[in-house]
């Protein structure tokens, strides 16, 4: 199934999957497991507003950049339209997922025991 904008696929990851995962591994309410996700995203969207670099340890890098104003062309006319200033999210993936992503070893593994999948 093609992903479009506006439409879920069976594989986006939802708030309610990561309250259910916490809920699940942790122990926690659903309750407490829903504050818990909505306060961790708050704080790296805080931060992230702020223009600090948000680092996620064997996972990657949301960082802010600012981009200068420039002119661009519509495609269908060739009129110049100018694209004002403005601040991009990059996130540059850790070199353990990028591993994780092309079939390498996941974190238990390289460390000699091999890991449930739901563990994971």
């Amino acid at each position: 199934m093609n992903n479009t904008v506006g439409q879920v696929s069976e594989h986006t990851i939802t708030r309610a999957h990561l309250s259910e995962a916490v809920h699940q591994k942790v122990g926690l309410s659903r309750n407490e497991s829903s504050a818990f996700v909505e306060r961790v995203l708050d704080e790296i969207a805080a931060r992230l507003t702020r223009g600090e670099t948000v680092k996620l340890s064997s996972f990657g890098t949301f960082m802010v950049r600012s981009k200068g104003g420039r002119v661009g062309r519509n495609p269908k006319t060739g009129q110049e339209v100018p694209i004002e200033p403005r601040r991009v999210l990059i996130f540059r993936p850790s070199h353990v997922l990028k591993d994780r992503i092309n079939g390498g070893p996941l974190p238990d593994e390289a460390a000699g025991t091999v890991a449930e999948p739901d563990q994971v």
